[in-house]
């Protein structure tokens, strides 16, 4: 059994590969063979094979290319611009106006894509022409933006939970059912900014939008039910045990395909593009999780576990320091690193650490992907932000920066109310799987 001083040189060698450049995977795979020649011998460098092969026969895993094409094949099918239109008409009366469509909008979206980057680009797309002849101040349309894809894994079915249970064995349906009130939470508190802002400082979010006539708004209402009822079809079949989370997964692409027709975009055309987009994606995460599968295998062979867990225990902090401390780090490392090397890079050495802690694996998924959702929005690395400028074309990437500040403090908050009321994640799985 190595002890920490061999774990935390390895998580350092870990980090400089990944800072030269190298892919996440590389960095994952070169650090496991490291570890395996020096300390295990060939024996664990010959069992790559058989672990590569173990990794991807995980079942729940099929269900990460379902949620893509779902949400490709919704994005191409011009659903979701509709669906930002019949926002706006409901919430352009509050102070904030179109912010709060984005917010909502992406709420909604990312009850279908399960990707925060597929979000933030699909919103930046439909809602950025529409501001364009509005008064409004830059910072805080693409600052709304930004929060809004934050969403995007932390509302079901988010892919970064189903990755998160696979490499530590935790329920992928409770791990949904954890995210919904986190979820819905966020939701509001980024809400609640864009109005605290619009009250503080009226001449940044734009004069009140005139309203469109009531028969005109209920007629547009029909734009929100495709993706509600994918939601309700998805999340309600694996709540009830009709279907497990891939085969919900799947429903999801069958509903998905009568609504592209509905809006009269069913064609070979755009599903070839659907999976093009979904075969590349998935390649990706396959890859990084793969490489992530192995490395687990020699730490766990290291002895990383054991070791750990007695850190923990030497240590002699409560459950709720120990989140504190796991926060700060993951804000630190969420400025110069994505979410999933972020998520699969780190959990093989962290989820030893929570569950010597008695600290619940459902909860600790839905604080893991807030925090990886709080990287998504911090400068100078933060994805969804290259997303939203690339989509902009104009301006700096310095403003879309500038606008994530109140919303990158509001997710600091959310990340207080969750380590201090855990309840908050681990409410709703108790009373669906109890």
């Amino acid at each position: 059994m190595i002890g920490p001083v061999e774990i935390g040189i390895g998580f350092l060698i870990m980090l400089v590969l990944m800072f030269m450049g190298l892919h996440v995977a590389t960095t994952m795979f070169i650090t496991a063979i490291i570890g395996a020649v020096m300390y295990l011998g060939m024996p664990a460098v010959n069992a790559v094979g058989n672990q590569l092969w173990a990794a991807n026969e995980d079942y729940v895993l099929l269900s990460i290319p379902l949620y893509i094409l779902l949400g490709e094949i919704l994005v191409r099918s011009g659903a979701t611009d509709k669906m930002y239109k019949s926002l706006a008409d409901w919430l352009n009366f509050l102070p904030g106006g179109l912010l709060h469509t984005n917010i909502g909008a992406s709420a909604l979206f990312s009850a279908v894509s399960g990707s925060s980057v597929a979000t933030a680009a699909t919103i930046s797309t439909v809602a950025l022409p529409t501001f364009k002849t509005r008064k409004y101040d830059v910072r805080m349309v693409l600052g709304s933006i930004a929060a809004g894809a934050s969403l995007g894994n932390l509302i079901p079915p988010g892919i970064a939970f189903l990755i998160y249970g696979a490499m530590t064995n935790t329920s992928a349906g409770r791990l949904y059912s954890a995210g919904i009130i986190p979820g819905a939470l966020m939701t509001l508190l980024f809400m609640g900014t864009i109005l605290a802002i619009s009250l503080y400082k009226p001449e940044l979010t734009g004069a009140k939008e005139p309203e469109a006539p009531l028969r005109e708004k209920l007629g547009r209402l029909k734009h929100l039910l495709a993706p509600l009822i994918v939601f309700g079809v998805v999340m309600g079949c694996i709540y009830t045990g009709w279907a497990t989370v891939t085969e919900s997964a799947a429903l999801g692409v069958v509903v998905a395909l009568p609504i592209a027709w509905a809006y009269g975009q069913l064609n070979t055309k755009m599903m070839h593009e659907s999976f093009r987009a979904t075969l590349r994606l998935t390649a990706m995460s396959v890859l990084i999780l793969t490489m992530a599968f192995y490395l687990n295998f020699v730490l766990g062979l290291l002895g990383v576990t054991q070791s750990l867990a007695s850190l923990v225990q030497s240590l002699d902090v409560s459950a709720v320091q120990l989140l504190w401390v796991l926060a700060i780090f993951y804000l630190l490392l969420g400025i110069f690193f994505e979410t999933l090397p972020m998520l699969v890079g780190t959990v093989p050495l962290v989820f030893p650490l929570i569950t010597a802690a008695g600290i619940d694996p459902v909860f600790f998924g839905v604080f893991m992907v807030l925090m990886c959702e709080i990287s998504l929005i911090s400068p100078p690395v933060g994805m969804t932000l290259y997303v939203i400028q690339g989509v902009r074309g104009e301006g700096t990437i310095k403003e879309v920066f500038d606008g994530t500040i109140p919303f990158f403090l509001t997710m600091i908050l959310m990340t207080a109310l969750l380590i201090h009321f855990p309840q908050i994640a681990l409410w709703l799985p108790g009373l669906s799987f109890s």
